[in-house]
């Protein structure tokens, strides 16, 4: 285990936040810094960056797969509350290689669990994903819709659901299990989405080097043909976390949120956001479908404003404008 040693441990009461280094951890972060709470990192690096962390929050190196580290963390960092977000997610590459993502994801899960409990650590916000709903009959998917996920990931994340549902009925947890739709966006130039996986940022790729973008699947049957989604900023997200956080630190709860803006856009509407928003032509090569990928599907979020007075802010054209900024100014970076 490394600790950095330009920051001093969190204050008493702190949560942790495994995966703290990446995309969606480095916001949530930032969002619980600026609510004044106690906050420190757990990241391996092996897709987060540390550049990411503010430099007055402990970012403990390792795995959340690695007992001692955990166990260590938790309790030399007097941790009240934790926030796992550590975990494979591309459901395309999980259908190749879903023993991993079962590793990975469940055991990883399974032994932060177990930690947690050895210490006495009792709220647990969960990272979950629209991905456990598969393919709805209904693309309006509440809470309760049933869950079939088509890919291993979104069975690995249905299972660890499972499993904190389970240990807070046995041990008496108080948890939040958070199923994100597509976040997208930048609430801060130097959080940029990289990641390979994700729709914005492989458009960025291929426009801003003169290619066209890669569209898989053209042949469902929704508005155009192409797959529909619900897009909800990152910035929007972390406040969901902080207001999960919020009635985790007030009440016992076990409860499922979706987290989305209930509104479905296509990747073409997508496109078309991205070409108005850079001055870019953006061009079209039509691929097959991938697998594990849903036709449509787009969140039903009356659950999360009643219960939490969440709602998100931020539309289509701003969550582009947010994305494409910061991914410019890491583009321009690079260049250099």
């Amino acid at each position: 285990m490394k600790i950095c040693e330009t920051v001093k441990p969190a204050k008493p009461g702190s949560w942790l936040v495994v995966g703290g280094a990446g995309y969606i951890g480095s916001h949530v972060i930032r969002r619980l810094r600026a609510d004044r709470r106690g906050v420190v990192a757990l990241d391996d690096l092996s897709t987060g960056d540390a550049a990411r962390v503010p430099g007055d929050v402990p970012l403990v190196i390792g795995s959340v797969a690695d007992r001692t580290v955990v166990s260590a963390v938790l309790r030399e960092h007097r941790v009240d509350g934790v926030i796992h977000l550590a975990a494979r997610k591309s459901a395309t590459e999980s259908v190749a290689y879903p023993r991993r993502y079962y590793r990975d994801n469940v055991e990883g899960m399974r032994i932060l669990l177990d930690e947690m409990i050895d210490t006495g650590v009792k709220r647990f916000l969960l990272s979950s994903s629209a991905a456990v709903y598969g393919v709805p009959n209904n693309p309006l998917v509440t809470e309760t819709t049933p869950t079939a996920p088509i890919s291993p990931y979104g069975e690995t994340k249905l299972i660890c659901e499972w499993l904190l549902r389970s240990a807070g009925r046995a041990n008496g947890l108080s948890w939040v299990a958070l199923r994100y739709f597509n976040v997208v966006g930048a609430a801060h130039p130097l959080l940029a989405d990289t990641s390979n996986d994700n729709l914005f940022p492989l458009v960025f790729q291929e426009v801003t080097a003169g290619r066209p973008a890669m569209v898989t699947g053209i042949d469902y049957q929704t508005k155009d043909g192409t797959g529909v989604r619900d897009y909800v900023h990152i910035a929007d997200v972390a406040d969901a976390h902080a207001a999960a956080v919020e009635r985790l630190e007030r009440q016992q709860s076990a409860d499922i949120y979706n987290v989305g803006t209930g509104v479905g856009y296509s990747v073409l509407e997508v496109l078309d956001a991205i070409r108005a928003v850079s001055g870019l032509p953006v061009e079209v090569t039509a691929l097959p479908r991938r697998p594990g990928d849903a036709p449509e599907i787009v969140a039903n979020v009356d659950k999360i404003a009643h219960d939490l007075a969440w709602k998100a802010r931020h539309d289509l054209n701003s969550m582009v404008r947010s994305a494409w900024q910061a991914w410019s100014r890491l583009d321009t970076a690079s260049a250099r």
